[in-house]
């Protein structure tokens, strides 16, 4: 997994409404880029749902917020259009960007192993390095803790 003080890679995404996202683009900015498992379960509802009612925080600030999983863009569409979410949903549907950042992980439930997106949030600087990682996000108050650290890098 990246650490703190790693360049972001420049890797391209999917948006939902089907448009490239290409991180890169993002430079001259702080940014956050936080990974979940799958889209419309439990806790990645409550995380998208969270985030979204801070966005406007996060955009007065200036720092864009960017969800990445590995569904689909329709998926994703259907993911925003439920919730009203207002984050950028990425979609990242051959896993090359969660391998990148690291977060594509073994993973066990009930003693059975499988691979998985690790759910883990990233604040680059305006350079594009990471200040501040969270690698095994709780998503109670997390979307909080990342707007704080957020307005200590502003």
């Amino acid at each position: 997994m990246l650490k703190e003080g790693d360049a972001l890679p420049d890797v391209s995404l999917t948006g939902a409404d089907g448009a490239p996202i290409r991180l890169a683009d993002y430079r001259g900015k702080p940014l956050v880029v936080y990974f979940y498992p799958k889209a419309d379960t439990p806790g990645c509802t409550v995380e998208a749902k969270d985030f979204t009612d801070l966005i406007g925080d996060f955009t007065a600030l200036g720092v864009p917020v960017v969800a990445v999983s590995k569904d689909n863009v329709a998926k994703l569409c259907r993911f925003a259009d439920k919730h009203g979410l207002a984050v950028t949903l990425a979609s990242d549907p051959d896993g090359s960007v969660c391998e990148a950042f690291g977060t594509w992980v073994e993973k066990s439930l009930y003693g059975r192993k499988y691979m998985g997106i690790a759910r883990a949030t990233f604040l680059a600087d305006g350079d594009g390095r990471v200040v501040k990682l969270w690698p095994q996000v709780k998503v109670k108050g997390h979307a909080a803790e990342v707007l704080e650290a957020a307005r200590a890098l502003v």
